[in-house]
């Protein structure tokens, strides 16, 4: 089982990666963040949070009847690739790993690779 510390080390060694986060879904607060660049982690993990929220929410009324899980959103804009991944953990609540990714010289593939093998060694 991965720490958290360990978790994100992992994360910011995936190609591309600009900085990363882990946040608790439920209180939309940052759990651990690490970057290459100045980021309001408290911040952003709230609207991070947000945005996984209001996606969760509109594809549950898209199909209504059924169970949506997310295995995994990404988002891309002009800045970069930003790759969202959910967890069941045996922590407090529900935690999310957030990695922000270079445009240029990240591959979603492999990105989304490394943060689903990531993300099952530290939920173990």
């Amino acid at each position: 089982m991965l720490g958290i510390d360990t978790c994100l080390a992992e994360v910011m060694s995936i190609p591309g990666a600009l900085e990363a986060m882990l946040v608790d879904h439920t209180s939309g607060m940052a759990v651990a963040c690490s970057s290459t660049s100045v980021v309001d982690a408290e911040r952003s993990a709230a609207a991070l949070t947000e945005a996984l929220r209001a996606t969760t929410d509109g594809l549950a009324r898209t199909c209504p009847g059924e169970v949506v899980r997310i295995d995994d959103m990404l988002v891309t804009t002009d800045k970069g690739h930003h790759l969202f991944r959910p967890l069941e953990t045996v922590f407090e609540g529900p935690l999310v790993i957030y990695v922000h990714l270079d445009l240029e010289r990240s591959n979603l593939a492999l990105a989304r690779h490394r943060l689903r093998s990531i993300s099952s060694q530290l939920t173990t």
